[in-house]
């Protein structure tokens, strides 16, 4: 990593609160441009034409519109701090316009998929944890009562829901404080859990702050790991793994309370977007009930 680049890091995480894993995201796609332009004097010796050529280079690659959109962003704003900063004179990435993106519609599961993969997580069981079943029933519960983010349901604290709160305090993206909500199912699962918890912990050893506990180096369960755990439910339920993941559970929180009449800026809320234009994409699912809400409770609707 160049001084310039761990300088920029360190301005997006200071100023603009960025996340681990933004600035992971942002280190990895400024290595990227650093090691393609290596032969032009990388990202600040490289003219306009051979940042140009690196960035059509990208849609050569195979890669995924929002990854390669994601590292031209990057590259964009890392050299409009390098011409504040007066490290170069020039924006050599200035005449590139960011490729519109179609946003895709989310991947859901329908209520029905849902309660098969609960009844599969329940039954998730093993001789070596006997504490698995009840792991990754209060990991899909939680996940799907509260529409929490992979990385906010993971790093939770053990004291969060020791006193079986009906809401718990999230701190999402930028820092972003909201309350997310735990029906009974989750508050159960939860106790359940907690009990299993305990009771695997051994005698004289310290508890972990962490909910979901792990020996990894981070100290609790990776997302990594929680999407192998779902990918076996689903087999357990008959249900496509590549239609499930922790993010899936997300979706299909934000979807089913739409399909339920739930309002779009309470969704809005629960699932901490900034902009509501990122939570309406959800409503494509509910067209079929918003056309019977139409026929039934508009005015001039006729009976047939």
């Amino acid at each position: 990593m160049t001084p310039q680049v761990e300088a920029f890091l360190e301005m997006m995480a200071v100023e603009r609160d960025a996340s681990p894993h933004t600035l992971s995201a942002y280190g990895r796609d400024l290595a990227d441009a650093e090691t393609w332009l290596g032969d032009a004097g990388g990202l600040m010796g490289a003219s306009q034409e051979a940042v140009e050529a690196w960035f059509a280079d990208l849609s050569r690659r195979g890669l995924s519109a929002a990854t390669a959109a994601r590292r031209r962003s990057s590259v964009r704003q890392f050299y409009r701090f390098a011409l504040g900063e007066g490290w170069r004179s020039d924006d050599p990435s200035r005449r590139i316009d960011a490729p519109k993106q179609g946003r895709s519609l989310p991947k859901t599961l329908s209520r029905d998929e849902i309660e098969a993969l609960l009844a599969a997580a329940n039954r998730a069981d093993s001789a070596a944890d006997s504490a698995a079943g009840p792991r990754l029933v209060a990991l899909v519960e939680m996940a799907y009562a509260s529409g929490l983010r992979v990385s906010e349901l993971l790093g939770l604290k053990v004291e969060a829901v020791r006193r079986d709160p009906a809401y718990l305090i999230v701190r999402g993206k930028g820092g972003k404080e909201r309350l997310a909500p735990l029906n009974a199912a989750a508050r159960a699962a939860i106790k359940a859990w907690l009990d299993a918890r305990d009771a695997a912990r051994k005698p004289n050893t310290p508890d972990s702050a962490w909910l979901f506990p792990s020996h990894g180096k981070t100290g609790h369960l990776t997302p990594r790991r929680f999407a192998q755990l779902l990918d076996q439910a689903a087999l357990a339920a008959n249900i496509d793994p590549a239609r499930v993941s922790p993010h899936v559970l997300r979706h299909a929180f934000a979807t089913h309370l739409l399909e339920g009449g739930a309002d779009l800026r309470v969704v809005q809320t629960l699932l901490g977007h900034a902009d509501i234009s990122t939570t309406q994409i959800y409503t494509h699912v509910a067209t079929d009930r918003l056309a019977q809400v139409v026929h039934s409770k508009h005015p001039l609707a006729k009976d047939e």
